[in-house]
């Protein structure tokens, strides 16, 4: 069987590449599965520093395939290995980046939410729709409004309302536009910051901004203090000292000096 997404892992960084460019990378039962367990996967590597998650051909995502849906094809089985893959993204205690481009919509909007670094080209068509179709965007109505605000979040998610990449970018649906020929560059960019801060460092703010939207903030305050020893305690922490002493950038990749893979 064909794989409906692909998994690799250069220099740190695990590729997920959703590839059924013929339908613009319509989800079905079988890319959800297959986007949970690479999910869970590069959440799982210790040699891996950030995810990429992006799309083949010339969209990222068009959504639900509409024709496994009138089939009677999307099920608990669609919806549950949905919800494992965009938990496991947000959860993860790495960067999760995700590239929008061509057809992002629906399902492609919803996935992007569960990321943590949005970049979307200039071209990039972004909205929701599920409502129309007689869905929940069950991906994005418990993200949504924590990122853009309740108003924002109820004009896409019940007006269905697309928006522009660049509208986008202004109310931080999105975090990067660029044009489609900078792409690579930009992203580039992205990794480069992503390399440039302590991994252990990274997963804890990354869990203690999300647990600041379940927990009332000063409850907290232990928490982050008893995280804020242990990393000053990580070999991280002596990387940044060494760096600061010798006047360069801090290395923090590969993790304890190995040698990179292929």
């Amino acid at each position: 069987m064909e794989q409906t997404v692909t998994y690799a892992v250069r220099d740190g960084i695990a590729w997920i590449t959703l590839n059924r460019p013929a339908l613009l990378n319509a989800l079905n039962r079988q890319v959800t599965a297959e986007l949970a367990d690479h999910a869970e996967a590069a959440a799982a590597d210790p040699e891996v520093l950030a995810v990429v998650v992006r799309g083949a051909g010339r969209a990222f995502c068009s959504g639900m395939d509409r024709t496994a849906l009138a089939a009677g094809d999307i099920r608990a089985a669609f919806f549950r290995n949905w919800t494992r893959a965009l938990g496991t993204l947000e959860d993860m205690g790495k960067l999760a980046i995700c590239v929008l481009h061509g057809h992002s919509i629906g399902g492609g909007l919803q996935l992007a939410l569960a990321c943590d670094i949005r970049i979307a080209t200039d071209d990039a068509v972004i909205g929701l729709g599920a409502t129309r179709h007689g869905l929940i965007p069950d991906g994005a109505v418990l993200r949504l409004a924590r990122i853009v605000g309740l108003g924002r979040a109820k004009a896409l998610a019940l007006l269905n309302d697309e928006i522009a990449p660049a509208d986008a970018l202004a109310i931080g649906l999105v975090t990067r536009v660029c044009a489609p020929a900078d792409l690579d560059r930009t992203l580039a960019a992205v990794l480069d910051r992503c390399r440039a801060a302590a991994p252990t460092a990274t997963a804890h703010t990354k869990r203690l901004l999300h647990e600041s939207f379940h927990r009332d903030p000063r409850t907290l305050i232990e928490e982050m203090l008893r995280l804020q020893d242990q990393c000053m305690t990580t070999p991280e922490m002596e990387e940044a000292n060494a760096a600061w002493q010798e006047k360069r950038e801090a290395r923090y990749f590969p993790p304890g000096g190995r040698e990179r893979r292929s």
